[in-house]
């Protein structure tokens, strides 16, 4: 836009234009999302790359499939700003009339004995089945196949504070690689699907779903839980399921979308060339911290978006 030029009987006044403002980029549409293995409240969480994808879509129904706070880890000295962001912006997606269950996981079990609550848009449940145009699909974290989770708890545990180290670690050892120009490299994934090879000869979790999922009659099994994001078909004694996961946010960063002409796909943040650029700071952000910083008010618009009085 050219500026605009005033003529004035003795001088000439140059009024300069008004800077374009940025065009939003229009969300995409989806009829379901899947998140799981968010694991806020952990140094491993990618939370500013999950607000940046969660804004980039417009779903009809949010399934936040277990794991999403890390209750298990959580400490009142960590939990940055990025994090609260998330939280926040799913109480006004539940606000602004999108359906989101929240299924319960392994690190958030705690949350259990709540299954059943309902505050506006917002469930807690511990499974979800979706009458989709594809098939029905029976949506659940999947640590109740989880061998170690049933017979030794106690080691599950100490094995998440330790994998939070190994994530430490590992960005430490890219920060020193990245100065040097070398590749970085994804030492806690290679360490967990070692981990999870070694125990496949016990406890299978992809077929051990998809046979349940066969006996009840669905057609989709979809679960989080191993950080494993997967599509493929598996053939059971009860005929074939598809089997889905939704993978996690610490380490792969991706996610299930499902539409009517699409049926399930994974969405792969890091293969996203407009998640690849740099998040635009503008007035919203500069709110959302303000908001940050105090407790208070967070309470009270967190309070207030779900109509709650305190």
């Amino acid at each position: 836009m050219s500026p605009v030029t005033v003529a004035m009987p003795d001088t000439i006044l140059i009024i300069p234009a008004e800077p374009a403002k940025p065009k939003a980029r229009r969300k995409r549409r989806v009829q379901v999302a899947v998140v799981s293995d968010v694991h806020l409240g952990t140094y491993g969480c990618h939370a500013t790359e999950l607000l940046r994808y969660l804004k980039s879509i417009r779903p009809q129904v949010l399934v936040l499939n277990g794991d999403i706070v890390d209750i298990w880890q959580f400490s009142k000295n960590y939990w940055p700003p990025a994090h609260m962001r998330v939280v926040r912006y799913l109480a006004g997606l539940a606000a602004k009339g999108v359906k989101i269950h929240y299924l319960t996981g392994n690190h958030d079990e705690l949350l259990r004995k709540f299954a059943g609550l309902k505050l506006g848009n917002f469930r807690l449940d511990n499974k979800l089945v979706l009458d989709l145009p594809h098939g029905r699909t029976w949506l659940f974290h999947g640590d109740v196949f989880d061998v170690t989770m049933r017979h030794s708890r106690w080691l599950a545990k100490l094995g998440g504070h330790g994998y939070d180290l190994l994530i430490l670690i590992n960005r430490s050892v890219n920060y020193l690689l990245a100065k040097l120009g070398r590749p970085r490299v994804a030492l806690s994934k290679l360490v967990k699907e070692r981990v999870k090879s070694a125990g496949s000869a016990v406890s299978n979790f992809e077929e051990t779903a998809a046979a349940i999922a066969a006996d009840e009659g669905y057609r989709y099994v979809a679960c989080g839980h191993i950080h494993q994001p997967e599509i493929k078909t598996l053939h059971t004694e009860k005929g074939e399921v598809i089997y889905l996961n939704s993978g996690d946010w610490v380490e792969n960063l991706t996610s299930l979308e499902y539409t009517a002409e699409t049926g399930w796909q994974l969405y792969y943040y890091n293969d996203d060339p407009l998640m690849q650029q740099a998040a635009e700071a503008d007035a919203a952000d500069a709110a959302e911290e303000l908001a940050d910083s105090n407790p208070a008010q967070l309470l009270e618009g967190l309070l207030a978006e779900f109509k709650i009085r305190a």
